[in-house]
């Protein structure tokens, strides 16, 4: 699934060619995705300027005088900038239409959703709850501390609870783990102010690395200009049980915690 880096990648790319430009039309060749499209939705954004496109957690916002539409990427899907006359695939199932060019949502699995919320964005369901933002200053060292007191939850199941903190999805929260060299079923609530202030440290960066390479792309995901990400080169223990730990040479783990696959180095990452 596109994570934070990802998304913020296709922001990042889409931005330049459509903000503060009139969306022509809005084409829906499939409405069948993991929320079904509203009906009402082409009429209501054609013709009308792009303000302002960002990013909210794993969400991609497209800001308009009178609402946002609201975009998520489900589990394989990417928006891309194509031109508007070029013959569209099986899986691109929404053009958001901006003259000669368009942002195409291609989604093999249709997981991914497109919804309107009228006014505040922040005000959707989807978004009303959540965390602060991993790369925003309200996530530091004496927030981490203080959230995770008498938490026997493991610290990556913390990471990865997007009510606490959004946008660490499984592969960076693995990779931050063993960047800070703390276990990922260490009890949260075990995690000393200078535990977490290198914790909350290597979130940032391993963030903000994973932004420069374009994300990962380990299937599907290419981001706004059509390009793949770089950051799988750099990964530490994502993926990589059975091979050797790039700091010492022991072989990487695989377990299995809340249903997901979690990779760590046992001798660099031991528990307390």
């Amino acid at each position: 699934m596109p994570e934070l880096p990802e998304v913020e990648t296709t922001c990042r790319g889409i931005r330049p060619h459509v903000e503060g430009r009139v969306m022509t039309a809005l084409t829906v060749r499939n409405p069948r995705l993991r929320v079904p499209l509203p009906a009402d939705l082409p009429p209501r954004v054609a013709g009308q300027v792009l303000r302002t496109v960002g990013r909210r957690a794993k969400y991609l916002l497209l800001g308009f005088d009178a609402g946002t539409v609201i975009v998520h990427l489900g589990m394989s899907g990417s928006l891309r900038v194509v031109r508007s006359d070029e013959q569209p695939g099986a899986h691109d199932h929404v053009d958001f239409v901006f003259g000669a060019h368009a942002l195409r949502l291609r989604d093999p699995r249709r997981f991914g959703m497109v919804v309107w919320q009228g006014g505040e964005a922040v005000q959707h369901p989807l978004l009303a709850r959540l965390g602060p933002e991993p790369l925003d200053g309200a996530f530091d060292a004496a927030w981490l501390h203080t959230v995770t007191r008498g938490l026997r939850a493991p610290i990556k199941h913390v990471l990865m609870d997007s009510h606490r903190v959004v946008g660490v999805g499984n592969i960076y929260a693995s990779e931050s783990l063993f960047r800070a060299r703390i276990h990922p079923l260490e009890p949260a609530g075990r995690l000393g102010p200078r535990r977490c202030a290198r914790l909350v440290m290597v979130v940032r960066e391993t963030l903000a690395a994973a932004i420069e390479a374009g994300g990962s792309t380990l299937r599907d995901f290419v981001g706004g200009d059509g390009q793949p990400g770089y950051f799988q080169q750099q990964y530490f223990v994502y993926g990589r049980d059975g091979e050797a730990c790039r700091i010492c040479g022991t072989a990487v783990q695989r377990v299995i915690s809340a249903q997901r696959a979690t990779f760590f180095c046992p001798r660099c990452q031991r528990r307390s």
